[in-house]
């Protein structure tokens, strides 16, 4: 591991760079859980969006559970479809299908 410190991403504010500069490695864990967790939830929101409505619940399996959602992930240039809940304190995914082409 470098002795040089991380390089913030320029699309960060220079706010929030320092913010994290000043917080503690425990909070900067937690920051970084929590963000990941924001960021999932804004992307099954905005694939909601941009899905067409369809009753999900006639697919789904016997092992997922009811209040799952469907997200996208992209793999390798592949977008594929996931089923994913919250079980606990961690979230759970499991394959659906390909996103077809033209979707």
């Amino acid at each position: 591991m470098s002795e040089e410190p991380p390089i913030p991403p320029t699309s960060l504010s220079a706010e929030l760079v320092d913010a994290l500069n000043q917080s503690t490695p425990k909070q900067l864990r937690d920051i970084a859980t929590y963000a990941e967790e924001l960021a999932e939830r804004k992307e099954r929101e905005t694939h909601r969006e941009e899905e067409p409505d369809r009753d999900e619940a006639d697919d789904l399996p016997d092992d997922v559970p009811a209040k799952a959602t469907i997200t996208i992930k992209e793999i390798n240039d592949n977008r594929y479809y996931y089923w994913q809940w919250r079980d606990g304190n961690q979230v759970r995914s499991q394959y659906k299908s390909p996103v077809s082409p033209d979707e």
